[in-house]
């Protein structure tokens, strides 16, 4: 399978959503703590694996 940017940018959307459903749906805390603190902070983690992901990749490809 080919990960072009919509796929991966799927993914990493679609891992957010349902990490952040689950906290919702589990009451674990508030709603509003786990939309404006939990999920962003979930998305740029998340961006910040996928960059580093993307040059260790390229790394171990050119050697």
């Amino acid at each position: 399978m080919e990960f072009d940017l919509p796929v991966t940018a799927g993914a990493l959307l679609a891992l957010v959503v349902v990490g952040t459903g689950g906290l919702v749906g589990m009451d674990v805390m508030a709603t509003d703590t786990v939309l404006m603190m939990v999920a962003p902070s979930m998305l740029v983690f998340g961006l910040i694996a996928l960059f580093v992901g993307v040059k260790h990749g390229e790394y171990r490809a050119t050697r």
